[in-house]
């Protein structure tokens, strides 16, 4: 039987990929002290994998395929094929950041104030080199751990560090000089799978409905009973993908209008709608948008 390797990012990432790939229609359950989790799928075998080395195994074709950072693509330097981006994280939906991080009394308020300075970092080879880019001569070691504590007590001038919202930065008395990276999940694979027509066809089934998921994630659907009288007004309060959906009832007087929208906005939208005439709205999630 055919078989795809899929790696999946051991760590702060990995509850969030599971959840993911739930959405998307494949259950994954991890095993206690087991490295390779269970998925209802038989053409795919899964392994918990560093999203630090996730790149390597995917390139040397330990993996076939897998998820990752950029940041972590980018520190490894392997040969892999970026086969989408995936917008989430294990607290939201929004990219994290590396950053340039200094105590609050430092006297570095730029990147050329780093000129002979000592930084700490996980992501040292990507940091050499953006340095290097921009004239920068620093000296970059690598990090083990409490990244940020090295900084507060002076063993380095500064560190780079990720963030998502630098609440925890600011509440450790840091403060941050610049950003050097925008970063989030991608799908990884590498030639010798998108050269195999079998390997291809379910990379190209996993990276739509893993898209198709967290497109869905962020919208939900209306439906409503509207006044054939109103319905011109009702429409134009409504955005939707090209146009709501609009059916006549048995009531000839009256419309059902479906539409899909922005969650983030429906809040603000329902009153609206209802103020403008709408009754029996009803919202409910979807699960995919291909």
């Amino acid at each position: 039987m055919n078989n795809l390797k899929l790696g999946i990012p051991k760590g702060s990432l990995e509850t969030a990929t599971i959840n993911l790939f739930a959405r998307a229609g494949w259950q994954i359950h991890s095993r206690t002290r087991n490295y390779f989790p269970y998925i209802d799928d038989a053409e795919i075998s899964c392994a918990l994998v560093r999203s630090q080395e996730m790149a390597a195994y995917v390139a040397n074709g330990t993996l076939d395929l897998g998820l990752t950072g950029l940041d972590w693509i980018l520190e490894s330097g392997a040969d892999v094929v970026e086969v989408c981006d995936l917008v989430y994280s294990k607290s939201s939906d929004q990219p994290c950041r590396w950053v340039l991080v200094v105590p609050q009394d430092s006297p570095i308020q730029s990147l050329e104030d780093l000129n002979g300075k000592k930084v700490a970092t996980e992501l040292v080879n990507f940091t050499r080199r953006y340095l290097e880019e921009h004239g920068i001569e620093a000296e970059v070691e690598f990090s083990w751990g409490a990244t940020e504590a090295k900084a507060v007590e002076g063993l380095v001038d500064a560190v780079v560090e990720i963030t998502e919202t630098g609440s925890t930065i600011k509440a450790h008395g840091l403060r941050i000089v610049c950003e050097l990276l925008q970063t989030h999940t991608r799908l990884i694979t590498n030639k010798d799978a998108l050269n195999d027509p079998w390997k291809k066809q379910k990379v190209d089934q996993i990276a739509l409905l893993l898209q198709a998921s967290l497109h869905a994630h962020q919208k939900v659907a209306l439906s409503m009973n509207v006044p054939a009288d109103k319905l011109d007004a009702i429409v134009a309060l409504l955005p939707s993908l090209h146009a709501p959906t609009v059916n006549h009832l048995y009531d000839k007087d009256w419309l059902a209008v479906e539409t899909v929208v922005d969650s983030n906005g429906v809040r603000d939208l329902i009153p609206q709608l209802s103020a403008a005439g709408a009754e029996g709205i009803l919202e409910y999630e979807l699960r995919k948008i291909v």
